[in-house]
């Protein structure tokens, strides 16, 4: 068979609905300044899908501290890997405030977080070393474990006594194998809101030896006190080993960064392929970010407008009866029960008569009969958005209860 018939013949899970989703459902165009109000398809909408958690995007310090940087340093600079010769005192300088921040030793840049997390994997577990981790970790940590020679054991959701039975079988492998133990879970996961259970799994070293992984992605930030993250949130900082996080969510940026004790971090810096032979950040994206850490570190009305704004979204939509499912931070997924058709139906009947965009989920990222949209709150989002968005999900939930959009031509007229 040719590699190509193969493709054209099975366009995956996804790509099978390319042809009706492209443009609309699947990488739509949102257009103007990054705000809770923006076009889509030439009309403004209320939008409800861009993890701008605390409204950096579009700071007016940010945007003046990117512009002067780019200004100063142009896109290219520093040229190279940081290893070779992409380092610089501006790289250095963030990599100390973020471990300062996140209550670590030091931190290490990377590029970018998907592949960031996946060379961590990669450099940390040999074949003789066991992965345990969480059954509903993001599609980055589970690719990581695809390069991972040696074993591995999921366990249920956010269940402690199955990450126990997990951690045991890894110990008499590892017993036999004289590896270590990795354990990865998220501090919170983005589809379903619900906190890992960081400090429980913290509290099974006192049974077992295992080194705990983090991905703290939509909790750096947005959890804790200072906005430090989720470990920092259930007061257990020590405990996590290694903490992750990425500067696409609430520092509105991108690249990530590892935080750890200084002689793990210096081992990433030496054994992390992705960073090794990638370019470095360039600088005017450095100097933004340290202008974002310096607003999310100092300015907590931001951090304080997000949860008055999930808050009271969360509330009015639990009051309305929906179900939000287990989560207890500001991401907030809405179940329905309804089919594809429907799902397709009711999204453009949210965009197209109501003016609102969100995300929709549907199988095989969740189980065949549910309906996923799934609502990112900013600091920027006001109640009247919150209000307005009550109102169209009550008239779409009943709409859907009484059939509307089984038919999809009437659904959205």
């Amino acid at each position: 068979m040719d590699l190509f018939d193969k493709i054209t013949n099975n366009m995956g899970p996804l790509g099978m609905h390319q042809k009706m989703a492209h443009g609309y459902f699947a990488f739509p165009k949102l257009e103007g300044d990054i705000a809770p109000h923006m076009k889509f398809r030439g009309k403004e909408h209320l939008v409800w899908s861009l993890n701008n958690y605390l409204g950096l995007a579009n700071h007016p310090e940010v945007r003046k501290a990117d512009a002067q940087a780019a200004l100063d340093y142009g896109m290219a600079y520093p040229m190279g890997a940081r290893m070779m010769s992409g380092n610089s005192n501006n790289h250095e300088a963030l990599e100390k405030d973020l471990a300062q921040f996140v209550g670590k030793q030091d931190a290490f840049l990377l590029n970018y977080g998907y592949q960031g997390m996946v060379s961590i994997i990669d450099s940390l577990a040999d074949r003789k070393d066991v992965i345990v981790y969480d059954a509903e970790s993001h599609a980055c940590i589970i690719d990581g474990l695809r390069l991972h020679m040696g074993k591995r054991f999921v366990y249920q959701h956010n269940d402690i006594d199955s990450c126990r039975k997990q951690l045991e079988r890894a110990t008499k492998l590892t017993e036999q194998t004289g590896g270590g133990i990795l354990l990865i879970t998220e501090g919170v996961f983005g589809m379903s809101g619900a906190q890992g259970k960081i400090k429980e799994i913290v509290s099974l070293k006192k049974d077992f030896n295992f080194r705990l992984l983090i991905d703290d992605a939509h909790g750096f930030g947005t959890m804790g006190k200072s906005g430090a993250g989720t470990h920092e949130a259930q007061d257990c900082v020590d405990g996590v080993d290694i903490y992750f996080g990425t500067f696409a969510k609430s520092m509105a940026g991108i690249g990530a960064f590892v935080a750890a004790d200084e002689v793990i971090i210096n081992y990433l810096r030496y054994n992390m392929r992705s960073q090794t032979f990638a370019k470095a950040l360039p600088m005017p994206m450095v100097v933004g970010l340290q202008k974002r850490l310096e607003l999310l570190r100092n300015s907590p009305e931001l951090r304080e407008k997000l949860w008055n704004i999930a808050t009271a979204l969360q509330n009015g939509l639990r009051e309305r009866g929906f179900d939000l499912g287990d989560t207890n931070t500001m991401v907030t997924p809405v179940f329905l029960k309804g089919e594809l058709n429907e799902a397709t139906s009711l999204t453009m009947d949210l965009r197209e008569n109501y003016g609102i965009f969100c995300s929709i989920v549907v199988y095989p990222v969740i189980p065949k009969g549910l309906i996923e949209l799934r609502i990112i709150p900013t600091a920027m989002h006001t109640l009247e958005d919150v209000q307005k968005t009550l109102d169209a999900f009550s008239e779409i939930k009943e709409k859907l209860a009484n059939g509307h959009y089984q038919d999809h031509k009437e659904a959205v007229q």
